[in-house]
């Protein structure tokens, strides 16, 4: 499946595909808009010197409550309703986006205006979407949480305030609330030290970039405080953020391996669906994918379609689905998606970067033997929207090769050295509830392992997905408060491409054999492929 191949919409989902400038689905957003100067008309004006720069002009904000991620136990037969009443919420902040930037000479005019004529409508229309959602529920005999109807409200913000600060601790990683104490760090004051490492001395951005404008090629990120010249960081080795994304393989307990080798995307199959999050709604990331192995994977595709896909996995007993959000270098050029949805109509701009390796592995644990994954298992790791929601699922590692066991950044772009490249590395989640291949909020099926590798309430222990990606990135030159050609991951438009929101996707279609061969080599500590 190519990068332009399409299967028919239904009339539903159709319906459901959010406007161009749309968040992420399960209603939850950060919407940002330059009262002074459009993001595109700074684009337009300044883009001739490849440069970006924190933007004076000031910046407003509303932020809503993330309802996806509170729906913890939605039936089965409620479920495509309930998705489809979500990707409402999400055009309903879209077009509050679109009216709160079209309208800046009536805010400048009437100090009641955002409140009046963006907010509070806008409530009102979260409102009756969120009682259709307790129909739906309710409908096939599930239980509504009532309390999520005092999630209709949303607030406005100026750009000093970090809504991840309010709205982080409202995800759920498998059981693994109690390891929360990442909640409190807000998005990214507190990870790893790095705030303090660099970054904010280039130009005077002593606020981590994060509040003096939206920057970048799109007009929405990155800023030059968004990158850190990794040689001049404090060593912190440590992999995932918090108590996400550790290792689960030690020198003890299940120590083989077995890899897989898939390609780096050489056939560019790109798109900016989510199957897991968003079934049936077309452009439900609002960010291009990256597929390797599984070469099916679109909204629209059904179990049956994966099972039945090619692969681009050598060994053909893994049609299983890998994918990640693009990673591209905002030097002023384009890319084919420049006029499309999730590409450069919601600030994904830049020429796209293939990566020179993907390496992908899975590993066992430290604490005894794995058990085989269900087929159809799916696995979202890290937080597209830890900007906005904040670090309790946040999983992400930036490095540079030859510094990968000096320094892991989790809230930085690095710039490398002469001769080093770029490098995403994620561990995912390998506790599993021994029932579901999914759950409502795509989080609580699976957990991740705890220090000592092992599984908290009553979760077994699968193959922990170990992916590598390494990209051969021009160095960014920090420049008198200006990132000269920065390069980013893809974002939902107001995660304004901070590195924080980096994330990870796996749907497995092992063939029970291969699975079968894969949990034995572990086991048996052997290094299989």
């Amino acid at each position: 499946m190519g990068r332009n191949t399409r299967k028919r919409r239904s009339s539903m989902a159709t319906k459901a595909i959010a406007a161009s400038a749309a968040l992420a689905l399960g209603g939850g957003g950060l919407i940002w808009a330059n009262f002074y100067a459009s993001a595109h008309e700074s684009n337009n004006n300044g883009w001739s010197q490849n440069q970006t720069k924190a933007a004076a002009a000031q910046v407003a904000t509303i932020s809503c409550p993330d309802v996806g991620q509170k729906l913890t136990n939605v039936p089965q037969n409620a479920r495509q309703g309930v998705a489809t009443e979500l990707a409402n919420l999400d055009k309903q902040i879209t077009e509050a986006y679109a009216r709160l930037a079209s309208t800046r000479q009536a805010q400048a005019g009437d100090s009641g205006f955002v409140q009046n004529a963006i907010v509070g409508p806008l409530k009102e229309k979260r409102a009756a979407t969120i009682d259709r959602i307790r129909i739906d529920i309710q409908r096939v005999g599930g239980q509504f949480n009532t309390s999520l109807s005092q999630l209709a409200a949303c607030t406005t913000q100026n750009a000093q305030t970090n809504a991840g600060q309010n709205n982080g601790g409202q995800q759920q990683n498998g059981g693994q609330q109690q390891n929360g104490g990442q909640q409190q760090n807000g998005g990214q004051q507190n990870n790893g030290g790095q705030q303090q490492n660099g970054g904010q001395q280039n130009g005077g951005q002593q606020n981590g970039g994060q509040q003096q404008g939206n920057g970048g090629q799109g007009g929405n990120g990155p800023v030059a405080a968004d990158f850190v010249d990794i040689t001049k960081v404090q060593g912190n080795a440590q992999l995932g953020v918090g108590q996400n994304g550790l290792p689960a393989n030690g020198n003890s307990g299940s120590r083989g391996t077995f890899t897989t080798k898939c390609g780096t995307n050489a056939n560019k199959n790109h798109n900016t669906d989510n199957v897991i999050v968003a079934p049936g709604v077309a452009n439900g990331a609002h960010h291009l994918h990256d597929y390797v192995g599984n070469q099916n994977n679109d909204a629209f595709a059904s179990d049956q379609e994966l099972a039945g896909a090619s692969t681009t996995c050598q060994n053909q007993g893994d049609k299983s689905s890998y994918f990640w959000p693009v990673l591209r270098l905002q030097n002023g050029t384009q890319d084919f998606d420049q006029n499309n949805d999730g590409g450069g109509k919601e600030g994904n701009v830049g020429k796209i970067l293939q990566a020179s390796q993907a390496q992908i592995k899975f590993v066992g644990n430290k604490k005894g033997n794995v058990v085989a994954m269900p087929t159809a298992l799916r696995i979202i790791t890290g937080d597209a929207k830890a900007f906005v929601n904040g670090n309790a699922n946040a999983n992400v590692n930036w490095s540079c090769t030859g510094f990968e066991n000096k320094v892991q950044l989790h809230d930085k772009y690095p710039i490398c050295p002469q001769g080093s490249q770029v490098v995403r590395t994620t561990d995912f989640q390998s506790c599993w509830d021994g029932q579901n291949i999914d759950s409502a909020n795509h989080r609580t099926h699976v957990s991740f392992v705890q220090a000592d590798g092992t599984c908290a309430n009553g979760f077994k222990a699968i193959p922990q997905l170990q992916v590598r990606l390494v990209y051969n990135v021009p160095a960014p030159k920090l420049q008198n408060g200006t990132v000269v050609n920065p390069y980013a991951v893809d974002t939902f438009p107001e995660n304004l491409h901070k590195p924080i929101t980096d994330h990870n996707d796996f749907i497995n279609f092992f063939s029970q054999n291969t699975m079968n061969k894969m949990v034995n080599c572990i086991n048996t500590g052997k290094n299989c492929q």
